[in-house]
């Protein structure tokens, strides 16, 4: 292409100085184009955004200039040195004006927000107010809050962005989120306007909030932990990521089917507001392959992984608000596809059809299901896979953003903390280890200076089985560079301890990397704490516990300094406010005007109001209204009625052994006995009780599916008994999740924390129920410890073995004589009589106590657990007393906030600041 002079026509690259205004006629000599403004989806970097200064000082708001999507933040450092064509100095006045104009605003009041409902309703939905039911009501609720939601988070990622400073990144297998609606009204500060708005539309609020599914993103506490931690980061304006994978049907949906937990998909993601796809941010994801060296012209080796398969991970962006503050963070979700396409045209021309979606099909497996049934080797291979998958991903994420920075990488650890949300994550040490020596060109010691100094790992359990550990064969399969990597980082590591520790050549075997077992494995909790700087139990005998037991050399090696403890938080906003709104609006009339969602110490106020008659009182009318709740979940769930002034005790979590759900039905069937041996006059002065069991056992587990399958088994004979009635009621809620807990945990009276001591690190259902008003019985383990100093030692209900001696009794039991506990032995008979089913059924249950040498001590805390329970009974019986313990344990949870949790992570561990921002 030419002009009229015959000139060649080039684009000319734009100035830094480019004029504000449209400017009229020729700008250059014939043949030169003016340059043609450009925006680009990545955004702005820092460097880019200081440039505009002079224009933040007119006080333009900086998100209306260009609002880039959240996709990436980091730019180039130095402005000076930057010709992107995307600087907001290219935009000419009229593009600014008109941007400026017509930039959105959320709805500030009732009137605005009655609008974007039904604007939502009769234009994104495509319906009326005549076939609007509550599901459509739902859905244009949700899209009206996060309409307001991406403004701030587009704001909040430019601010963090400007300021230039280090950030975190959180990797988390799990992401317990809950619900999103509720937890946006709450933090935007706006639920009363959606309230009233809603009826005036005509729906309630809480139907509308009923309509929307969990999301599938976890199961456990640790999940949940994680999910605290995002709010917690985004309420006190951490600059923090979290990342994760996006599985499309979650962990499984439990149902009980005689008795039986199956599990179906979980089909959560038919309606998601809440997630922005990002087909633009895509990473192409090596698998198999081989490694082939080759030499540079400096005398260097070279490693290249080449071959092999390649998945494409895509990005799912999902919006964290913080409460009472404009931070919205970020949450980026990974959903696998096939890089070379959903579909294979010539093989479905072929007449192939089945393979024409074959290779989409593989591709999608890998970011299915959350913790696929590894009893099967392939299992175990799309697990290790979906790990590799999800942080290959995200660390091309961040490096990708760093490297806009055009910094220096020795500044890596300066401007990036990732913390490993247990040895999940572990994959990525290795990862960027690979990234630095392989592609950036970095030599070994200055790249795993860097990577040392990056990671933080967060130990979650003390468990051997639960550590997790993958066999050679299979990363050399799948992964044949990383395991190069990994058999080097344990060479070095083993060179450092044998040069500090020349005398001792056990140790060496014992702090491998590579367990030299058949086959070999890789210990992927050492290779976690080898390459990260702190490592971190979460609660304060859990991090005793690891530094005494199983990571003992590691103390030994690398200094006490290196380990550290935080122990774990709840957030007060899902599991005060939202989970028990008329209990926080009672703790908040009594706090002087000082919010206690945003500093959890001001509930030690309401200690001055627990002699106050109409304070208590109310108290207790909050909790038989939550009780009652609960019921008519129970109601709709299971088909059983209960009796609101029944105690309620409560134990739900995953279903494992060593949390000792059999341990809790043993007892049960242990009072039903009991009460059956009584006359009707002695039943009569008998407290009444619900025992109350939730939670999922992993598909693979079968000891735990054996367990649901007895208390439901168990169930179905009480309740139905008709010389108990409402004495006691066994209930198994199925597809135990955070919107159920919400309803279980305010209604409780005593819940259940009774895992054998030592083997809890932490747990945080335990600080839900006390937050909420309900008492602890429970064992010396994980947080209960913490819990009891805090609380006092009249306000929980202890029992069982310390942990110092579990050792010695499990040696006894397997080298010495083991003698059943004979009140566990009468269970045991009525269990094979066949009084609850068939006896075969429970046989292992039973087995594991009485032949296999009870290794979580079921029968040596069993009179202790009995004595105790009967403590309960006869507390609860004084009302009042037991309405004291409970005010009395509520004002003194202050501690037990993942605010202060995530304040001792930045401190101690990231090395992170708070970004203040002022409110929008």
């Amino acid at each position: 292409m030419s002009t009229s002079t015959g000139l060649p026509t080039r684009e000319r690259r734009p100035s830094m100085g480019a004029p504000l205004v449209d400017i009229q006629g020729s700008v250059g000599p014939a043949g030169i184009s003016r340059p043609k403004h450009k925006r680009t989806h990545t955004g702005f970097g820092a460097g880019e955004i200081k440039s505009v200064e002079g224009l933040l000082s007119r006080g333009d708001e900086l998100s209306p200039i260009i609002p880039p999507p959240v996709g990436d933040t980091r730019g180039a450092k130095n402005a000076s040195t930057n010709n992107s064509p995307f600087l907001p100095a290219s935009i000419p006045e009229p593009q600014r004006e008109a941007w400026l104009k017509h930039s959105a605003h959320g709805f500030k009041d009732k009137d605005g927000f009655e609008n974007e409902v039904v604007r939502h309703v009769e234009t994104t939905l495509a319906r009326s107010m005549f076939n609007c039911d509550e599901s459509a009501a739902y859905a244009a609720c949700s899209l009206a809050f996060r309409d307001r939601l991406i403004l701030e988070w587009n704001r909040t990622q430019q601010r963090q962005t400007f300021a230039d400073g280090k950030r975190l990144y959180y990797l988390s297998l799990e992401f317990l989120m809950g619900r999103a609606l509720d937890n946006a009204m709450l933090n935007i500060g706006q639920k009363d306007i959606a309230k009233s708005g809603l009826a005036d539309l005509g729906f309630r609020i809480e139907d509308v909030i009923e309509q929307e599914h969990d999301a599938a993103l976890g199961n456990g506490g640790l999940g949940r932990l994680a999910a605290c931690f995002l709010d917690s980061l985004a309420s006190l304006n951490y600059p923090a990521w979290g990342y994760g994978l996006r599985y499309r049907y979650g962990i499984f949906k439990q149902e009980i089917i005689d008795g039986y937990q199956v599990e179906v998909p979980d089909y959560w993601l038919d309606f998601n507001p809440w997630e922005f796809p990002r087909h633009d941010v895509t990473v192409d994801i090596q698998f198999y392959g081989n490694v082939r060296k080759s030499v540079n012209e400096s005398g260097k080796t070279i490693s290249h992984w080449e071959g092999g398969e390649v998945v494409k991970a895509v990005a799912y962006d999902v919006p964290i608000p913080g409460y009472a503050t404009p931070s919205t963070n970020n949450l980026r979700l990974w959903s696998s596809k096939a890089a070379s396409g959903e579909f294979d045209f010539q093989k479905f021309n072929s007449g192939d059809y089945e393979s024409s979606v074959a290779d989409q099909q593989r591709a999608e497996t890998i970011s299915a299901v959350l913790y696929p049934n590894d009893n099967l080797d392939r299992g175990k291979e799309l697990r290790l896979k979906q790990q590799y998958f999800w942080v290959a991903a995200s660390l091309y994420d961040i490096v990708r953003r760093f490297k806009k920075s055009k910094r220096p990488w020795k500044e890596f650890p300066d401007q990036v903390a990732i913390q490993l949300n247990d040895t999940h994550p572990t994959l990525a040490v290795v990862e960027l280890q690979r990234i630095l020596i392989d592609l950036e060109g970095l030599e070994w010691d200055e790249a795993w200076n860097i990577v040392t100094n990056t990671f933080g790992y967060t130990n979650h359990t003390v468990l051997p089985e639960a550590l997790e550990k993958w066999s050679v064969p299979l990363i050399q399969h799948l992964l044949p560079r990383h395991l190069q990597i990994i058999y080097d980082i344990n060479l070095y590591f083993l060179q450092f301890v044998e040069r500090n520790f020349p005398k001792d050549r056990e140790l060496l075997s014992r702090v491998s990397i590579i367990e030299e077992s058949q086959p070999k494995m890789v210990r992927m909790a050492f290779l976690a704490i080898v390459g990260s700087h702190k490592v971190n139990g979460v609660a304060e005998l859990h991090s005793d516990l690891i530094k005494t037991t199983i990571f003992k050399d590691f103390v030994q090696i690398f200094g006490p300094d290196k380990f550290t403890n935080v122990t774990n938080g709840i957030t007060p906003r899902r599991w005060l406010h939202q989970a028990n709104p008329r209990l926080s609006e009672l703790i908040s009339s009594k706090t002087s005007g000082s919010d206690p969602l945003t500093d959890l110490s001001q509930l030690n106020k309401i200690e001055l109001s627990i002699n106050d008659p109409a304070f208590r009182k109310e108290w207790a009318e909050i909790k038989h209204a939550n009780k009652v709740r609960l019921a008519k979940l129970i109601k709709s769930s299971t088909g059983i009625t209960v009796n609101p002034s029944a105690l309620f005790d409560v134990q739900v979590k995953r279903i494992h052994e060593y949390k000792r759900q059999q341990l809790n039905i043993f007892g049960v069937i242990h009072r039903y006995l009991k009460l059956k041996a009584m006359s009707a006059e002695e039943r009569k002065e008998q407290q009444p009780r619900v025992s109350i069991f939730g939670g999922k056992a992993a598909p693979g587990y079968w000891m735990a599916k054996q367990i649901i399958h007895l208390i439901n088994s168990v169930g179905s004979v009480v309740n139905n008994d008709e010389d108990i009635g409402d004495l006691l009621k066994v209930v198994f809620l199925p597809d135990y999740n955070v919107s159920k807990a919400e309803i279980i945990v305010p209604a409780s009276d005593i819940s259940e924390h009774i895992s054998t001591a030592g083997t809890e690190a932490s747990g945080t259902s335990n600080m839900k129920f006390v937050l909420n008003g309900g008492l602890i019985i429970g064992t010396c383990d994980g947080a209960n410890i913490e819990i009891t100093r805090e609380i006092g030692e009249n306000n929980i209900f202890l029992f069982g073995n310390l942990a110092e001696d579990v050792e010695d009794l499990r040696h006894a039991h397997t080298y010495g004589t083991h003698t059943i506990d004979p009140e566990l032995q009468k269970v045991f008979n009525e269990i094979e009589s066949g009084r609850f089913g068939s006896s075969q059924d429970f046989a292992s249950l039973v087995s594991a106590v009485r032949d296999h040498g009870d290794y979580y001590l079921v029968s040596d805390d069993f009179a202790s657990y009995l004595a105790t329970q009967d403590l309960v009974d006869e507390a609860y019986k004084n009302q009042e007393e037991w309405i004291t313990k409970c005010i009395l344990s509520v004002s003194r949870m202050g501690f037990f906030s993942s605010d202060r949790c995530i304040n001792e992570y930045a401190e101690g561990i990231w090395n992170i600041e708070p970004l203040p921002c002022k409110e929008a």
